[in-house]
């Protein structure tokens, strides 16, 4: 109940900060709206009284008339404001969760919430219920208000008549309370369970439309596998959601025909009064409006609570986002990191992704000098990129630790820590945006600044493509979205190939041309050969005199490292220099000598 509490008043709190006048002419327009109704009920009982027994002149009965018509004339134009009042609160706090929830993503300081399935689940969630739940908890906080006072009203005319009968309109809705916060409890429960099964179903969803899979698809005529994979996706969620709705449907009808039940059994004891000259016609008249009315608050009230129970469930999950203490640990004195003079050292460092999963670095100790070139080298899971990870501060060490000019990286602000690194990664990210952009996202400082964009691009040997390109740099590199308006109508982008496009990415790693330390993961991928030798000695270059760390399958991009390490299983298993190594004939030179072979020609 605490905890129901405190995420209640969270949703209403992010609700009024969204719009104050908003939430007060919601809660006017439910009272009045509540009211109004009462209203009629009396006045049509004065009406009738008056006219029947003709007591009252026509000067009175002209102001009920009056008075009805005033109710009425409420009654019908209440819904209509609070409709567009709520539909302008549903955007004002869309708008506001959004910018909450993903002020709050992006607070994360490592990978592990976009790595880990339970935390992918819950940021659905939270993406889902940020816009729809705060407004559903305040509509049932407002309807609680409002339906309050639409069932006092209607009680009270109730006990005016037989308080018997009050009593049991209200113990009849007792149930249906009960068994509307069960429903919302279940439903909310399976919207969380079938969490895995729809992200499953946006991933072949995502396979059978976008360009990245069409060309595997449609020459391994795989469309149909996935398509029935995605589509059984969708059934079981389906059947998760039908069982729900089925016991709703169930549950409801039963507590129709208890309502029911109720109204007739009153209905009849007041025609039985009346036939006894106990009650008024105007008194019969009352006690219809006010059955109905008392059930038609308490069904307000009970739907209200209920969804308003529900919505809290999933707040729940973007409160757990938003309130989320860092995934990694930073001191609120954490140091800024200083510019590297020393070097890099990581001390017996151990790390896995959780306990559950096996090591991937096992004791591994490395120095990087300031200046030097350290490249690392090994199979598949050897730990490379894990070791890279560790670098950027994505994951911390599980035990030992990485010294920065002989400062734990822990210790260190994360922001400043990375504003001194650059980086190319294998998987880079292609942005569906501006070529501009596509490089000057490597420095935001830079987005505006075109001469340091096209000195990174021309760096990384990609200015003369970006500048071939319809529009050169503004070109959009994505076929999504249409490109502005112009003479010659609306201009799609252009797709780049994949060497194209790691061009790019190198462009946009090299754009913080003073970093302290350069990460080069696998930087010649998907390059041919004479890109590729062209990409090395442009790397080559630009890391003279530079810190940095390399990885790459092909050794012959590494060979004039100043240092090569070599992993095996998260251990260090070899390291010095090329010459060194080969002449030791270790794992490093069986490796050099399995690649060189391919370049070998074979002699009859």
């Amino acid at each position: 109940m605490r905890a129901a509490l405190r995420t209640g008043t969270a949703a209403a709190a992010l609700a009024w900060r969204s719009s104050r006048a908003g939430v007060l002419a919601l809660l006017a327009l439910s009272l009045v709206g509540s009211a109004a109704p009462v209203a009629a009920t009396w006045l049509t009982k004065l009406v009738i009284d008056g006219l029947a027994t003709t007591g009252a002149g026509p000067g009175r009965l002209a102001l009920y008339a009056a008075g009805l018509g005033a109710a009425g004339l409420l009654t019908a134009v209440c819904p209509q404001l609070t409709r567009y009042v709520r539909a302008e609160m549903s955007r004002r706090v869309g708008l506001r969760s959004r910018d909450e929830l993903f002020r709050a993503v992006d607070r994360f300081v490592g990978l592990g919430p976009f790595e880990d399935p339970a935390s992918v689940d819950r940021l659905r969630l939270a993406q889902r219920a940020g816009a729809s739940s705060p407004n559903g908890v305040l509509d049932g906080a407002i309807a609680l208000a409002g339906g309050g006072l639409a069932l006092a009203g209607f009680l009270g005319s109730l006990v005016v008549i037989s308080p018997v009968m009050a009593g049991v309109v209200v113990l009849a809705a007792a149930p249906a309370l009960a068994a509307q916060l069960a429903i919302a409890r279940r439903r909310a429960g399976t919207f969380l369970r079938i969490g895995p099964v729809e992200r499953r179903e946006y991933l072949y969803m995502s396979l059978l439309s976008t360009v990245e899979a069409a060309k595997e698809i449609r020459l391994f005529g795989t469309g149909g596998l996935l398509r029935a994979r995605m589509l059984a996706e969708r059934r079981a969620a389906d059947r998760a959601l039908r069982d729900v709705d089925g016991r709703e449907l169930r549950t409801q009808s039963l507590l129709s025909l208890l309502g029911a039940t109720v109204t007739g059994a009153g209905l009849f004891w007041a025609v039985t009064a009346a036939g006894a000259h106990r009650l008024t016609v105007g008194d019969i008249a009352m006690f219809a409006g006010a059955v109905a009315g008392v059930q038609a608050a308490l069904g307000v009230l009970v739907t209200q609570v209920a969804a308003a129970h529900q919505h809290l469930l999933l707040f729940r999950h973007h409160q757990d986002v938003v309130t989320a203490g860092p995934d990694l640990p930073v001191a609120p004195d954490a140091a800024a990191a200083g510019p590297l003079r020393r070097g890099i050292e990581l001390r017996d460092v151990w790390f896995r992704y959780s306990p559950d999963h096996p090591w991937v670095l096992r004791g591994v100790t490395i120095t990087i000098p300031y200046g030097e070139s350290v490249a690392l080298v090994g199979r598949n899971g050897a730990g490379k990129s894990t070791i890279v990870k560790l670098l950027c501060r994505f994951y911390d060490p599980t035990r030992g630790t990485i010294l920065w000019d002989g400062v734990d990286l822990t210790t260190l602000d994360p922001a400043t820590l990375r504003a001194r690194i650059g980086a190319v990664f294998q998987d880079f990210a292609c942005y569906e945006l501006s070529a501009a952009d596509n490089v000057g996202l490597g420095d935001a400082d830079a987005l505006d600044d075109r001469a340091r964009i096209t000195t990174a691009a021309t760096t990384a040997g990609a200015h003369d493509m970006l500048a071939a390109l319809p529009r050169g740099y503004d070109t959009q590199l994505t076929r999504l979205f249409r490109a502005d308006q112009d003479e010659g109508g609306a201009a799609t982008g252009v797709v780049l190939s994949g060497g194209q496009w790691q061009r790019v990415a190198l462009a946009r790693g090299l754009l913080r041309a003073d970093c302290d330390l350069l990460v080069c993961d696998e930087p010649n991928a998907g390059l041919d050969a004479e890109a590729e030798h062209e990409v090395h000695e442009t790397l080559r270059r630009h890391r003279r005199g530079r810190t940095s760390v390399l990885v790459s399958h092909r050794l012959s991009a590494l060979r004039d490292a100043d240092r090569i390490v070599v992993l095996d299983g998260g251990v260090v298993v070899e390291r010095g220099a090329h010459g060194d190594l080969v002449r030791a004939g270790g794992h490093y030179a069986r490796l050099f000598d399995r690649q060189a072979e391919g370049y070998r020609e074979a002699v009859p």
